[in-house]
């Protein structure tokens, strides 16, 4: 039997240098993010699935934070980041990447950073096309092709050359069949001619097109057309905008083929990297963001944001909830308009109602918070009830201090508890308290102020004459 045909290796070059002038901000167009991930994190992702090592990012404008950013995102990946120091074209860009491919003998894949649609299928497409052509590169077709190259055929048929639109004549602007700015060379072919291109043009610019045109008079150029969708750049605030909702109406079918019930995809905000469990429904207007894992069978409220959160089978998060860093165990139901903040851990069949907040704390199974409370670096122990209006006062102006509450205790309403401070096991605090001090084991602790009445004050104010100035005991008078 015959081995199978030795792949040919690939690198790739994504070219994310530029500014970005029309999407009218400080941030580099790159930066911006689609899904809770920069634009160029999508195409090097996509250089990365289709096996490319090393992929050689071309930085320029802002190029530190963009090589921070996609480190992080891409932690441990064959990324190696060059600095384009003036941006004269796009040849110029890949030519920029030369040193870091040198001795590289393969297909050398070239991508926009703009492209977060790009998929897999799209970039094997133009690796694998059949035939000798030494580039291979993508079109579109667009009824709108302005700001688009156009792709020019020869007689026979193949692409003769791509004309830059400020450059293109009448009748070639017409074509509606246009560069995608998507290549793929053989690495030989790509040096070699990248070094005959000029600047013969308006912008007086190195084009990367130009390729094209010395491709097709010497070794064969090869058109491969891609969807208009996957291979669309973003340019502006509206294309970018665009992009978010076609990534996140993908991933909202991809949630329902699974068995998820999503009662309007229209209103449904995800980042790249969410995973959702079979069973569970979200309601309208709900974001997952960041690392957020959600289980099977659970039900995810109107309005509740999730960021980084755990949420594990059989959940019930009502609506407007904030879940921060947060991990929520099985069967536990949360708000509505209840706010975890990083660090807390909610322990299983945990009830937490309307405006409580928790931060840095763990609530063991079965206990309750159900209104109006604050827990700050609290451990709680199980099927502890804690009433209405408690708060741990954790934070003393310079250091934050611990809050432990044994299992079964009963925390009556209004009570504050000033940590540090410890209250024991089946331990009482009566309402209205006010503790300083650890409460042992099956204790009662109050912590009022002693109550006085005073009989017939009321009708004794309204005897007293009208415009009558009462003057205070502690005020000194002339």
């Amino acid at each position: 039997m015959a081995n199978p045909r030795r792949r040919i290796p690939v690198a790739a070059i994504v070219l994310a240098a530029g500014k970005g002038t029309r999407m009218k901000t400080r941030r580099a167009k790159v930066l911006h993010e689609v899904c809770g991930r920069p634009l160029a994190y999508y195409p090097v992702k996509r250089a990365l699935e289709v096996g490319a090592n090393p992929v050689v990012v071309v930085v320029g404008h802002q190029g530190a934070e963009v090589e921070a950013a996609l480190r992080t995102h891409l932690e441990g990946a064959p990324l190696r980041f060059v600095l384009q120091k003036e941006q004269l074209g796009t040849a110029h860009a890949v030519l920029a990447a030369r040193p870091v491919l040198r001795g590289f003998s393969g297909l050398v894949l070239i991508l926009s950073g703009d492209t977060p649609l790009l998929t897999t299928s799209a970039l094997r497409a133009v690796i694998d096309r059949r035939g000798r052509a030494a580039l291979r590169f993508a079109t579109m077709t667009l009824e709108n092709p302005t700001g688009y190259g156009r792709v020019v055929h020869a007689p026979h048929g193949g692409p003769a050359l791509v004309v830059e639109e400020k450059d293109a004549t009448m009748e070639e602007r017409s074509i509606k069949e246009v560069n995608a700015g998507l290549y793929c060379a053989e690495a030989a072919f790509l040096w070699k001619t990248l070094a005959l291109v000029g600047t013969k043009n308006v912008q007086r610019e190195f084009y990367l097109t130009d390729l094209v045109a010395l491709a097709a008079e010497g070794p064969g150029a090869a058109a491969v057309r891609v969807s208009p969708v996957e291979a669309a750049g973003v340019n502006d605030q509206e294309e970018l905008s665009l992009a978010v909702r076609a990534m996140t109406r993908h991933m909202a079918l991809a949630f329902m083929k699974s068995g998820v019930t999503l009662e309007d995809p229209e209103r449904f905000d995800c980042d790249e990297g969410v995973t959702v469990g079979f069973d569970t429904v979200i309601e309208p207007s709900v974001r997952l963001r960041g690392a957020t894992q959600v289980g099977s069978g659970c039900r995810i409220g109107q309005g509740s944001i999730l960021k980084d959160a755990l949420i594990a089978d059989g959940v019930t998060v009502n609506p407007y909830c904030v879940v921060d860093s947060a991990a929520v165990q099985r069967g536990a139901v949360i708000g509505p308009f209840t706010r975890l903040r990083p660090g807390t851990e909610v322990g299983e069949e945990v009830h937490l109602g309307n405006f409580v907040e928790l931060k840095k704390t763990r609530m063991g199974k079965g206990s309750k918070a159900n209104h109006l409370t604050y827990l700050g670096d609290a451990t709680v122990g199980e099927k502890v009830n804690v009433g209405c209006g408690t708060v741990t006062c954790n934070y003393d102006g310079e250091q934050k201090h611990p809050t432990r509450i044994g299992d079964r205790a009963f925390i009556g309403s209004d009570a504050i508890l000033v940590a540090p401070i410890r209250i024991g096991a089946g331990a009482y605090v009566a309402a209205g308290s006010t503790l300083t001090d650890d409460v042992p084991a099956g204790a009662l602790a109050l912590g009022r102020a002693r109550q006085v009445v005073k009989e017939g004050w009321v009708a004794g104010r309204a005897s007293r004459p009208r415009g009558r100035t009462r003057v205070s005991p502690h005020r000194k008078t002339a």
